[in-house]
């Protein structure tokens, strides 16, 4: 098992608008990019298990070879800049993905 933190040069979480955030998960070479898109480990359904939300709130899981990364699209809990919202940027949603553990 491997952490994704070692695994990527970039784990981060922006807003994609009001209603989503996404997620951006770089590798920091081809080798371990490739090792995980072909574990299959990183799914629609891992995602929402780590963040307690349905999979149906997780709208994308790209990966986009060129880049050697993976970018993840969920419905944001609740409006950004609504009441309860606390992070409106969606900056500092990535961190439960640094300590995922990855089977290779």
């Amino acid at each position: 098992m491997t952490k994704l933190r070692d695994l990527c040069k970039a784990v981060r979480s922006k807003q994609a608008g009001p209603f989503r955030l996404t997620f951006d998960l770089v590798f920091k070479d081809d080798d371990s990019y490739e090792r995980v898109k072909a574990s299959g480990a990183i799914t629609a359904s891992l995602i929402a298990r780590v963040y307690g939300i349905q999979q149906d709130q997780i709208t994308h899981v790209v990966f986009y070879d060129p880049g050697r990364a993976i970018k993840i699209t969920m419905i944001r809990p609740c409006v950004a800049g609504d009441p309860g919202d606390g992070d409106v940027y969606g900056c500092q949603q990535h961190a439960p993905l640094l300590d995922l553990s990855i089977s290779l």
